[in-house]
């Protein structure tokens, strides 16, 4: 079975947001707004998605 990756990209800037939001953010890799990172799709990843999806793109690859 192939491993199914997501690439999640952040699309909205942190500015304004609540503070879990902007950690949840950076503890998944994200640094600058258009920049994508990969990681794998798992549970504990789809929650962190699922916390910031207003700010965040993502991508199953």
């Amino acid at each position: 079975m192939a491993d199914k990756r997501l690439k999640i990209t952040l699309v909205k800037s942190t500015i304004g947001s609540i503070p879990k939001h902007r950690k949840t953010v950076e503890a998944l890799g994200l640094r600058k707004l258009h920049k994508t990172v990969e990681m794998p799709n798992n549970k504990a990843v789809q929650g962190m998605v699922q916390t910031v999806r207003h700010l965040v793109k993502v991508e199953e690859i």
